[in-house]
């Protein structure tokens, strides 16, 4: 990543790939810095400036005196969010972002700083480059997670923390990554791109209809991988019916 020394982007990379790897997921907490410097046979300094850089990305956060953890601080509305899980699906939950995220992407084109928005560009090309499904699934939610939280409107997101952490269901996630393949991720970027450069001009509307755009796109996936995966159902109950 720019701006960083090579012993610290190593250990950047090195952490990222014990994240995607779901080493840490359980406990949610990462070693403290002086574990991952023996772990890595790295100074402190090295790891602090790792750890500094993936908290830019929105992939941990920290609390002084308690440590380092894994994704965004814990919202009030984590209760809430399992509850609903079991109470709603994919697709609804794609309807609320529909209706959430593009005044957040509004917003965010009046109030994003230049570093913001050097980081969300980072974040998109992550994306991009990304080599699998969970790598792909990690930047994806770092992007729109940022463009949330630079929209600087907390009860909007109070709101977006419910539907993302809803949305980091197993069952969801696994879904969502059938709706991907090549020529999706490639209009996905492209997408990712024009909402970018909307924010980056300060045009708030352009902004709010790139989002949408994109939204609404990838809610048409999602709808044709719930389909196709209804009708594979249907044909194994048929079968085994047929076989009874």
């Amino acid at each position: 990543m720019m701006g960083l020394s090579a012993p610290s982007n190593r250990v950047r990379e090195q952490v990222l790939a014990l994240i995607k790897s779901g080493e840490w997921a359980a406990q949610g907490k990462l070693p403290t810095e002086r574990a991952l410097a023996d772990r890595f046979d790295v100074g402190r300094r090295h790891v602090r400036q790792a750890l500094d850089a993936l908290e830019n990305e929105g992939l941990v956060w920290r609390k002084q005196g308690k440590g380092t953890f894994l994704g965004q601080p814990a919202d009030p509305m984590g209760d809430l969010a399992a509850k609903i899980t079991g109470e709603t699906n994919a697709l609804e939950v794609m309807e609320a972002r529909l209706c959430i995220e593009p005044e957040l992407a509004a917003l965010c084109a009046h109030r994003i700083t230049d570093d913001e928005l050097a980081r969300l560009r980072h974040l998109m090309q992550r994306q991009f480059e990304a080599s699998d499904a969970q790598a792909t699934e990690l930047w994806d939610g770092a992007f729109h997670r940022l463009i949330a939280q630079c929209a600087r409107n907390r009860p909007l997101l109070t709101a977006f923390a419910l539907l993302d952490k809803i949305r980091s269901n197993a069952t969801w996630v696994s879904i969502r990554a059938k709706a991907r393949d090549g020529a999706s991720l490639a209009v996905t970027h492209s997408e990712h791109l024009a909402i970018v450069d909307a924010i980056a001009l300060g045009h708030a509307d352009a902004a709010r209809q790139a989002m949408r755009d994109h939204l609404d796109t990838r809610f048409k996936a999602l709808q044709g991988e719930i389909a196709a995966l209804a009708s594979a159902e249907d044909r194994k109950f048929f079968a085994a019916d047929v076989d009874t």
